[in-house]
């Protein structure tokens, strides 16, 4: 198994144990290949909850480039409604795991169809 199949299971479990979703495996493994080299590095592996530049930066670069949603309200409170999910106290916030709540949240699994 390689690194990138390893980081997948690790999101997998995130998904179930820390935010009570199963995950659907291929929409979950092109969400993390989507997310290219990133997913190596472990600052830009991670969703930074607490700093408001770095939601912005989800919201501009994936909600509104990648999946096509119009600005508004609801993209920020859906990240917001995310980072819940997954546990303010939880310290790192896999990327992958984040986006894949999102994609479901707004169903929008057809981008990665």
């Amino acid at each position: 198994m390689g690194k990138r199949d390893e980081l997948i299971a690790k999101y997998a479990e995130d998904l179930k144990n820390k935010c009570g979703m199963t995950a659907d495996m291929d929409l979950l493994t092109k969400v993390t290949i989507g997310c290219g080299p990133a997913i190596y590095n472990a600052d830009a592996a991670t969703v930074a909850a607490s700093q408001e530049s770095e939601l912005e930066t989800v919201k501009n670069n994936f909600l509104i480039k990648k999946l096509g949603l119009s600005d508004g309200p609801e993209l920020m409170a859906a990240i917001k409604k995310a980072m819940e999910t997954y546990g303010m106290s939880e310290r790192n916030k896999y990327r992958a795991v984040v986006y894949y709540m999102l994609i479901k949240h707004f169903g929008k699994e057809s981008v990665y169809g």
